[in-house]
């Protein structure tokens, strides 16, 4: 039987760092090599060492204005009532701005107050004093001034005074190449075509661009495939060309994952195994005097693992981390946030819009979707699965729970490590509740009709996103809930959930819900009545559809325990369709475009009606204002049109309750 690689401990994350680092140091791996760059070329390079003035500037005393060079002794007297006359050549220069101003003369009087009797002669109206607009030799750069410090990072006016001060090539510390190897019989490259079992490589291009983002040059090697001479050989080819190496998969407790002892064998595995969750199979070794890092294969877990390990290392080889004068793995802490590389660590406090459990065991990094309610921020824990990719794309930032904790419940004020600017979520338009493919569109309208504005939108169902709403968690709350005794969608429910309380009805579209069937509709479903033979999945409990649908059943005379799968959820109805399209699951309650999207046969089984929930007083937020103009638009409208399956005759008429 294959040996597994089993946790027995695993090490905390600041831990497991520092002790890497102190390895990596000892072993003098973490020395940044220095080059010398183009001055021209050096924006974004961190320099090596400090960058003194090879000449002045200015090299000689020069005009400031445009006007007259004169000697100062010579204006005394000078008054309007007694202009002094001057002529050229001998009392006066004709200057321009940037032009020498050489001896007798020593001070320039501006065109403006110069008045011109000839091409000779001139007369000024008040005296001048010694150095008047003129810019001494050295009064910006003096020769031998420091001009930029070691370990800055150079921007566009460092370019300017470097060249200024005469310095066409700058010490800069060396892009670390940071070898990338990914690994496993399963993967293959984004263009081959997958089978079944097959994955797709996508993480050794997210981490090309996270190894340029912290400093790095990547360079990307082929799949090897999950042999154990093979992976040797690759770490090792990879270890004699590069600074570092990263190696994606094979780091966990499966039969064939060779790589921690692969490391073993050819180097020094520092750690195996960290306390936090996503990411906890990660392996922080030494081969051949370069620090070599496996990350676990689950995206959200390679990422995570990244940015706490693979970043900090290339940033000290980059000599990005080296702060503040020390060498200690310590000065790297500040570099380990998940958000640290995209240039942001501002942490807010924000109310958990759901409640967060976590194990003892590990530190956890939730991502979520952030917003301002009012004079609060919120923030909205999206899916925590470690191969939830999309997470980290629809993250505004994280919500870290520490090692030892439970975790956080609803309504907490918890912190928030960002990795958007503050500003940005300042402007987001807050929207929780019910899903529905069109809030994508309203907000990439959004976006680029009202620049810095956005929309987040997180889907927890009707129900969800008006508890939401009640609890000020949410600006508006996308709802579809039909009521059983009035047949009226949405009106019973602000009425019933908000007594007494100025709200409103933001009329949206008109939606046909139906049930999607694979292609061809193998099962002959016509009906909610012939769901009784099929593999069914609901929505979750407080979502619209699932209303309708318990409806449509009660009208039928069945019961949900006569439904299999009743009690299987998914969160959206693009999950709905996902799982449809799947072997496991016959059918599922939806709307057409997300059938449509996907492949699949849908039976109509009504027009229901998706509107947004909102207090009166929140009408007047330009937020708010710049989406009813979107959803009211024509350009809007024609994007509805083009999908299918809506109409939009009421879309943006407000209706106050």
């Amino acid at each position: 039987m294959t040996k597994r690689n089993l946790y027995l401990k695993t090490t905390p994350v600041e831990e497991a760092l520092k002790k890497y680092m102190e390895a990596l140091e000892s072993e003098e791996c973490l020395l940044p090599v220095t080059e010398k760059a183009d001055t021209y070329e050096s924006l974004g390079r961190i320099t090596a060492e400090p960058v003194f003035a090879k000449c002045c500037s200015p090299l000689f005393n020069a005009a400031a204005m445009d006007g007259i060079a004169v000697r100062a002794a010579s204006t005394k007297g000078a008054s309007e009532s007694r202009p002094l006359t001057l002529n050229l050549g001998e009392d006066y220069k004709i200057v321009d701005t940037g032009d020498p101003v050489k001896s007798p003369f020593d001070a320039v009087v501006m065109a403006e107050d110069v008045i011109e009797l000839n091409d000779e002669t001139v007369q000024i109206t008040e005296s001048v004093p010694g150095w008047q607009h003129v810019r001494p030799i050295g009064e910006d750069i003096v020769t031998g001034e420091m001009i930029i410090p070691s370990h800055h990072r150079i921007r566009p006016a460092d370019i300017g005074v470097m060249l200024a001060g005469g310095n066409l090539e700058v010490p800069v510390f060396r892009k670390p190449a940071a070898g990338i190897i990914p690994t496993g019989t399963e993967i293959i490259r984004p263009n081959e075509q997958p089978q079944e079992g097959d994955i797709v490589d996508s993480n050794s291009g997210m981490f090309a661009a996270m190894v340029s983002q912290w400093g790095g040059r990547p360079k990307r090697y082929d799949i090897v495939e999950d042999d154990y001479e093979k992976i040797k050989a690759a770490v090792l080819a990879a270890a004699a060309e590069n600074d570092m190496v990263i190696i994606n998969a094979g780091s966990s407790a499966g039969t064939e994952d060779y790589t921690v002892h692969v490391l073993r064998e050819i180097g020094e595995v520092v750690v195996h195994g960290v306390a936090m969750k996503p990411g906890k199979p990660v392996i922080l070794a030494i081969v051949q005097g370069k620090p070599v890092i496996g990350l676990p294969g689950y995206p959200v877990s390679a990422y995570l693992a990244f940015e706490n390990f693979a970043g900090p290392v290339i940033a000290r080889l980059a000599g990005t981390g080296i702060i503040a004068g020390t060498h200690s793995a310590a000065a790297t802490s500040a570099a380990t946030s998940p958000s640290s590389a995209y240039g942001q660590e501002e942490v807010i406090q924000a109310v958990l819009s759901k409640r967060i459990v976590s194990s003892l065991k590990h530190r956890e990094y939730v991502r979520v979707k952030a917003g301002k309610v009012g004079d609060k921020f919120v923030a909205a824990p999206l899916a925590r699965g470690a191969g939830a990719a999309m997470s980290l794309v629809r993250a505004d930032g994280f919500c870290i729970i520490p090692q030892n904790s439970e975790g956080f419940e609803a309504g907490e004020l918890v912190d928030v490590q960002l990795y958007k600017d503050r500003r940005e979520i300042e402007n987001t338009l807050v929207s929780i509740g019910s899903h529905d493919m069109l809030m994508d569109l309203i907000s990439d309208m959004m976006a680029g009709r009202f620049p810095g504005m956005s929309l987040s939108s997180t889907h927890v169902g009707s129900m969800g996103g008006l508890m939401a709403l009640q609890r000020g968690e949410t600006v508006i709350a996308p709802t579809h809930l039909l009521d059983e005794e009035t047949g009226e969608y949405n009106m019973a429910y602000i009425k019933k959930l908000f007594p007494g309380e100025d709200m409103s009805l933001i009329k949206g579209v008109d939606r046909i819900q139906g049930i999607m069937v694979k292609k061809g509709n193998p099962l002959g479903i016509n009906g909610v009545e012939d769901l009784v033979r099929a593999r069914y999945v609901n929505r979750q409990r407080g979502a619209g559809t699932r209303v309708l649908f318990d409806y449509k059943l009660k009208q039928a005379g069945i019961s949900p325990a006569d439904i299999t799968g009743y009690d299987k959820e998914a969160a959206t109805h693009m999950a709905v369709a996902a799982s449809v399209a799947s072997e496991e699951i016959d059918a599922g309650m939806g709307i057409r475009p997300a059938a449509e999207a996907m492949g699949l046969d849908f039976i109509e089984v009504g027009v229901e009606e998706y509107d947004f929930a909102v207090r009166t007083a929140d009408l007047e937020l330009p937020q708010v204002k710049a989406f009813l103009e979107i959803l009211g638009s024509p350009q809007f409208h024609k994007k509805l049109e083009e999908t299918g399956g809506y109409g939009w005759h009421q879309a943006g008429r407000i209706i106050k309750i």
